[in-house]
């Protein structure tokens, strides 16, 4: 019943964001499935490394699919994810965690970016 009631939570919470929150939780999530793999390489586990940072690569194509090119800072945003794209896929080949803790560096700058932005934003408003 409990997990059930998460889940219609999560739900009704993503249903409800506006764009910028969900572009926030993906970053998030991202940066979630980074450190996931991080610890998998701690443990020497190259299958969960393998499946994170698979999921990590799904996020950041996302990302990069939302983009509005319309916008300057968009090509910004696409070199950096395009960057944090192929650490992950090197380092997933390599299996070198040193890669992966560069993106994740980079994803939690995007992350702590996209706050900014969108506090600006509200004070804006």
């Amino acid at each position: 019943m409990a997990l059930n009631a998460a889940a219609l939570y999560r739900n009704a919470s993503i249903q409800t964001a506006s764009p910028a929150d969900i572009i926030l939780k993906l970053l998030e999530g991202a940066i979630k499935f980074e450190n996931r793999a991080l610890v998998a390489f701690e443990k020497n586990d190259i299958a969960e490394v393998n499946t994170n940072l698979i999921k990590t690569q799904k996020i950041i194509s996302e990302l990069r699919a939302s983009l509005d090119h319309k916008y300057p800072v968009a090509k910004d945003f696409e070199k950096v994810y395009s960057h944090i794209s192929d650490l992950l896929v090197v380092g997933n080949m390599r299996k070198e965690a040193e890669l992966v803790e560069q993106a994740l560096t980079y994803t939690r700058e995007m992350r702590d970016t996209w706050k900014e932005v969108m506090e600006i934003t509200k004070t804006k408003r």
